[in-house]
């Protein structure tokens, strides 16, 4: 059936273009790169695997949709370029395309820096 072509074809995808290899890879740099920014600035701590990945934020775990710090930092993200998604009120989410590039990682760290700098 077709429901089973387009299933192979998608793992095919995934084999053929080791996104499952650059999601290991490039989600080390962005945790490395986030784990950097513990300490000297807002984010507590990094946590995740592959590509999906969270930073909590220094301030009291709320409820959903209590706008607080991350909220702010997310905010502040959009507006530098860099959507990412707020939840539990203190943990910021990133899940970025598994192609994501080197590069492409390193210009989310940079919005991520300014923007956790920006709020304070």
């Amino acid at each position: 059936p077709l429901a089973c072509k387009v299933a192979t074809a998608a793992i095919e995808v995934l084999r053929d273009e080791k996104l499952a290899e650059n999601s290991a890879v490039r989600g080390e740099q962005l945790r490395a790169g986030l784990n950097s920014l513990t300490g000297s600035t807002c984010i507590e701590s990094v946590r995740g695997r592959g590509l999906l990945n969270a930073i909590v934020i220094d301030q009291p775990k709320m409820g959903y949709g209590d706008h607080g710090k991350a909220w702010d930092v997310c905010i502040q993200m959009k507006e530098n370029g860099l959507l990412a998604k707020p939840t539990h009120g203190n943990i910021i989410r990133f899940a970025p395309p598994l192609t994501i590039t080197e590069l492409e990682i390193d210009d989310c760290l940079d919005i991520i820096e300014k923007s956790v700098k920006q709020v304070g």
